[in-house]
């Protein structure tokens, strides 16, 4: 294997929900990318892909794995058993929270906390603030805590179609 030549295995947040993965894939061109909402098989999703990159003269791979969703250790150990590749595995857990927040994040951060003290004033409790249909709105923690955000399949999809 030449030094330009390299597979990963990265193992990002998100157990239970791969949002952070399919976006993480996208924005990386993802080989693969596992995810808990959409059962995989190894050989079609995994080794197939990275034999056709290959085919294409691609010579790096990345897999994105959302946590939870396999034994990242046991991939390295496949890909090295099933293709003879040296996959290096990072799993990043907590450490992706550290980056700096974009400007958008920043403007979202201070209208939401400003908007959860105005709450706070008007003597509104036991509220979490949501921002949904480009609003931002109050939400009961219970209620909050039972959301679940649906896949956007459409992301998942480009996500798996423009890598190769």
């Amino acid at each position: 294997m030449q030094s330009h030549e390299r597979t990963s295995v990265v193992e990002v947040m998100g157990h239970g929900a791969g949002h952070l993965a399919v976006y993480v894939g996208m924005a990386v061109g993802a080989t693969a990318i596992l995810i808990p909402e959409k059962p995989y098989n190894f050989e079609k999703d995994v080794l197939e892909r990275i034999r056709e990159g290959k085919y294409r003269n691609k010579h790096h791979h990345l897999i994105i794995v959302s946590e939870g969703v396999a034994d990242t250790h046991e991939i390295v150990q496949r890909l090295h058993d099933d293709l003879g590749i040296e996959a290096r595995l990072t799993i990043l857990g907590h450490i992706q929270r550290g980056g700096s927040p974009s400007a958008r994040d920043r403007v979202m951060a201070t209208r939401m906390g400003h908007y959860a003290v105005e709450a706070l004033l008007r003597g509104v409790t036991s509220q979490v603030v949501c921002y949904r249909d480009s609003q931002l709105v109050l939400t009961p923690i219970a209620e909050a805590l039972k959301m679940k955000k649906p896949l956007d399949s459409y992301m998942y999809r480009v996500a798996n179609e423009v890598s190769i």
